[in-house]
């Protein structure tokens, strides 16, 4: 499933995006949610999600300084920026951060779907299925954890022989025999 961050410092923007939205009609799942630019830039980085729905005006760190650093870091992330503002210098940063969609607020359900849809279409062109996530989150996971806790015994060898016998005795069990 894509992962979703929501970042906007009203709570009831942030359950109503929450609840509001069958998220799994486009195979999204709320990852995260923060209350200001900073603590969302940090849950970004954490749990590197597909989508980003954020408000741009936040204390700390506006979403329009988010979205740029965040933009450098994963430039294949969708966004989409939400205002109370009717305010043109806004949108025009927003054009060249690459944001998908730019929503003032209050917006209608049909508005947000729409952007859901056109940012989900546009991660699946860009070959970022939700599979490929799926499959890359499984590959950093398990990096993590050999890097973590077995780099000594790698090194020595030790693991590879244990893992060759895990899988050798796994595909010789009767789960894998013919019948």
């Amino acid at each position: 499933m894509y992962k979703v961050i929501i970042v906007d410092d009203e709570p009831i923007i942030v359950e109503g995006l929450k609840l509001g939205i069958e998220w799994a009609n486009w195979n999204c799942e709320i990852a995260g949610t923060a209350s200001n630019g900073l603590v969302g830039l940090e849950l970004m980085r954490k749990i590197k999600p597909d989508i980003l729905i954020s408000d741009i005006s936040m204390n700390n760190m506006d979403g329009l300084a988010m979205v740029a650093a965040i933009k450098s870091e994963y430039p294949d992330i969708e966004v989409c920026l939400l205002t109370g503002f009717r305010n043109f210098e806004y949108a025009q940063q927003a054009i060249k951060l690459g944001v998908t969609r730019f929503l003032l607020k209050p917006s209608k359900i049909d508005e947000l779907e729409e952007a859901i849809s056109a940012m989900t279409n546009n991660l699946k062109q860009k070959g970022n299925d939700s599979s490929n996530a799926e499959i890359d989150s499984i590959k950093d996971s398990l990096k993590h954890e050999l890097n973590e806790q077995h780099s000594e015994e790698l090194i020595a060898g030790t693991h590879i022989i244990r893992y060759t016998t895990v899988i050798s005795n796994r595909f010789n069990s009767t789960e894998f025999k013919k019948v």
